[in-house]
């Protein structure tokens, strides 16, 4: 899913719509709405969404219409039914048609939020699952890892040592470090490499749902379950489940997660007959598992099941060598998507990056780069690319220089070139933002030898 999540709205009444146009907004969501039915089929010919909120009972196009149109179009778009008290029968009739939840009216905008938030989710999960199995012919069975650093690879060597026996494995690190992507490179490195491979985000669902994602439900085991459904860790057999953010899932989640492990079966919602299982888990977590073991929020006797091994993925920030050759390699990737000839990063943009913490790690990296690139009209990625904060590093961080700290003159002069770069090389206004008269900035670019800036 590129950028943010496209959504649209339908609902023939202007007050319902207006409403959850600015709601849905503000939560960071690129939103289309419409009166019409009729028009809304239009629109779904004619661009994608990741999700669609529509009124079920319209004039001449209904929401089961749009609904039906959609698993035609787009098999992946989630469809969430908007219903009045009285209409109650007819929305169950659309979750048998394949649709992602139903919400009554008058409804609640926190659960309208949270509802949308998690069909997005659904998308994504499918959406990255695809992706996954296209990498694989792309690579011809191998994740894609960047690194030149010898902790990461010091880790993959670990990674390729342990995969083929099948053992249960907790990732540690912070967020956007690489963790699904290295349960990825486990799962491609094992002998269940042919099998399946799911991802799943345990703090992105309610209790509810995410009980219904992992283990399935049998049909009639709730009002709106027409048929059954497997759940993933079913779907999963003979392959992989990532569990990302596991110390979030709810304790009894935990419980039926703990008896899948040691019983090597799964029992659907309403079933009573379990069903058997092969899954080898991957779970991660940018929490300390311990604390959160000793807190009583994670149980101890599930932390052992499945931390056989632990693998840690360090952060950008002490995997240094890692950025130029990450930078490049999402210069390659989004120049080529955009479809633009950018082929360079500045030296500057390079010493930039270096000498940044990377609180977001190789997401943000990667977001950085994306940004780049969408700004340039060249083919090099500039400083006055990058974002503000980023540009005002060059000030704010002491660096070493050829393996030693710089004198007070070579910041000094650092910063008067880069006073002068900044306000286009007018002598009289940088002297005033350097708090100094004009006959002291003129003695300094003589002292410094820059009498010729610009």
């Amino acid at each position: 899913m590129e950028g943010s999540p496209r959504l649209l709205i339908v609902d023939d009444e202007k007050i319902a719509v207006k409403s959850l146009e600015h709601v849905m907004k503000k939560e960071g969501y690129e939103v289309t709405a419409t009166q019409s039915g009729a028009n809304a089929l239009k629109l779904l010919e004619e661009q994608p969404f990741e999700v669609v909120l529509t009124d079920l009972k319209m004039e001449k196009v209904d929401g089961l219409q749009i609904l039906k149109k959609c698993r035609e179009l787009s098999p992946d778009t989630e469809v969430i039914m908007i219903t009045g008290f009285a209409t109650l029968e007819s929305a169950v009739e659309t979750m048998k048609h394949g649709a992602f939840y139903y919400i009554a009216k008058p409804f609640k905008l926190d659960e309208v939020r949270k509802v949308v938030r998690e069909a997005t989710e659904k998308v994504r999960l499918k959406g990255e699952n695809r992706q996954l199995r296209e990498q694989v012919e792309a690579y011809q069975g191998k994740v894609k890892i960047i690194t030149q650093d010898p902790q990461m690879e010091k880790l993959l060597d670990t990674v390729r040592q342990i995969a083929p026996t099948d053992c249960n494995i907790i990732i540690t690190g912070e967020s956007g470090t690489g963790k699904e992507l290295l349960a990825r490179y486990i799962h491609l490195c094992s002998n269940r490499s042919q099998g399946p491979f799911f991802a799943l985000n345990c703090g992105a669902f309610t209790e509810e749902l995410l009980g219904n994602e992992l283990f399935g439900h049998e049909k009639g085991a709730f009002t709106g379950a027409m048929t059954m459904k497997k759940g993933l860790i079913e779907m999963a057999s003979g392959g992989t489940l990532f569990l990302d953010e596991i110390t979030e899932m709810p304790p009894s989640m935990q419980v039926k997660l703990l008896r899948v492990i040691q019983e090597r079966e799964v029992l659907r919602l309403g079933g009573t007959e379990p069903v058997n299982v092969d899954v080898r888990f991957v779970a991660a977590t940018n929490r300390d598992v311990q604390d959160a073991t000793k807190a009583g929020s994670f149980r101890q006797d599930l932390y052992f099941r499945l931390n056989v091994v632990t693998l840690y993925v360090p952060p950008l920030s002490e995997r240094k060598e890692d950025i130029p050759l990450l930078s490049y390699y999402f210069l390659k990737k989004y120049s080529s998507l955009m479809k633009k000839e950018i082929s360079e990063i500045s030296q500057d943009v390079l010493t930039l990056l270096m000498n940044y913490g990377f609180p977001g790690n190789v997401r943000e990296l990667e977001n950085i780069i994306e940004r780049g690139i969408a700004l340039s009209n060249g083919s090099t990625i500039e400083v006055a690319h990058l974002p503000e904060d980023l540009r005002e590093l060059s000030i704010r961080t002491f660096r070493k220089r050829e393996g030693r700290m710089p004198s007070l003159d070579e910041q000094e002069m650092a910063y008067i070139k880069w006073v002068l770069n900044e306000v286009g090389g007018n002598k009289t206004l940088a002297a005033q933002i350097l708090g100094i008269d004009r006959v002291s900035l003129w003695r300094k670019l003589k002292k410094y030898g820059l009498e010729a800036q610009p």
